[in-house]
């Protein structure tokens, strides 16, 4: 069952009447499929047409769309022999960051990313998406262990934000989240992050410090969500579409400033309208980055980072 964003809801309405065709045509001699195909055709020109000009908080609304594809969707529609590596040799199991070995078009990598989950039994035990120390201990293991055996490390990045409570903050957080973004610099393979869905704020800097970095077409990266800025400017979050606006969070934008490297194109009408698509062309994105970054020594890559965020900061 498809779920509707606000702004698509002349969408959602064609779409229930197009249904209803069908369903009272089951069982019927008179034919429809004219009509049929003319609603189809309506409907998938009003998509394309509502997802040529979204604004910065309706592509928000996209990046979280809840039946957008997460870390286990693109496991299973973009890499093949994923085998999950748990636990940060400390102090447990963190199910909002997953990773391990697989393969990317034949290729050896090691991936990572955060998983929100889809249902809400699955977005509590994923703690949606929202990692805790242990989550960015455990991906600094598993980029030293790339290290180790000379594996790319590929990231898929989607998530609101580290996760704030209290028992977070008393396993070091800020230690975590710096210590993971220290790992990605300093690792001698080579890297390539992916914005897929929420790039919040330092929790997915941790997991995004590479050489290369994409984002998905409707995916938003920024160092406080809209709602948050809002909040703080305006003291209130109703402002978040105009803080979304003025913030610059979209791939577009962040392609401009020089914060991403490559904007990955989704299907008409996002990334959840079709994810076998989206994540075809993720693949082919990271297997070309990665193609060409196999060719650099330890130290060119290190160098490349270095330059890239030095730069940034300039």
């Amino acid at each position: 069952m498809n779920s509707y964003l606000d702004f698509e809801k002349p969408v959602a309405q064609l779409e229930a009447r197009i249904a209803e065709l069908r369903a009272a045509a089951e069982g019927d001699d008179v034919d429809i499929s004219q009509e049929l195909q003319r609603l189809e055709l309506k409907s998938a020109d009003l998509v394309a047409s509502i997802y040529k000009s979204l604004t910065p908080w309706q592509k928000t609304q996209v990046a979280r769309h809840p039946q957008r594809p997460h870390f286990r969707d693109f496991v299973r529609l973009a890499f093949e022999d994923f085998v999950p590596l748990g636990g940060d040799r400390n102090f447990g199991e963190d199910e909002a960051i997953l990773g391990g070995f697989a393969k990317l078009r034949g290729r050896r990598i090691m991936l990572i990313g955060h998983e929100k989950g889809h249902d809400t039994e699955s977005r509590l035990r994923h703690n949606f998406g929202m990692g805790k120390p242990e989550g960015y201990r455990k991906a600094i293991r598993l980029m030293e262990m790339a290290g180790r055996f000379g594996l790319p490390v590929v990231t898929l990045v989607d998530t609101s934000g580290a996760f704030p409570g209290v028992e977070a903050e008393e396993r070091g957080q800020a230690e975590a989240i710096a210590r993971a973004t220290e790992a990605c610099l300093s690792l001698p393979v080579p890297m390539v992050a992916t914005i897929v869905g929420e790039g919040g704020s330092g929790g997915a800097v941790a997991l995004a410090s590479a050489e290369r970095v994409l984002m998905f077409q409707n995916a938003v990266y920024s160092v406080i969500s809209p709602e948050g800025c809002a909040s703080i400017l305006w003291r209130t979050a109703e402002k978040a579409p105009d803080a979304a606006g003025a913030m610059k969070i979209t791939a577009k934008d962040l392609q401009g400033l020089g914060v991403i490297d490559r904007i990955v194109p989704e299907p008409v009408g996002g990334a959840h309208r079709d994810p076998e698509a989206a994540c075809a062309s993720l693949a082919d994105a990271i297997s070309e980055e990665l193609k060409n970054l196999t060719a650099m020594s330890t130290a060119e890559l290190q160098k490349l980072r270095e330059d890239r965020f030095l730069q940034m900061a300039g």
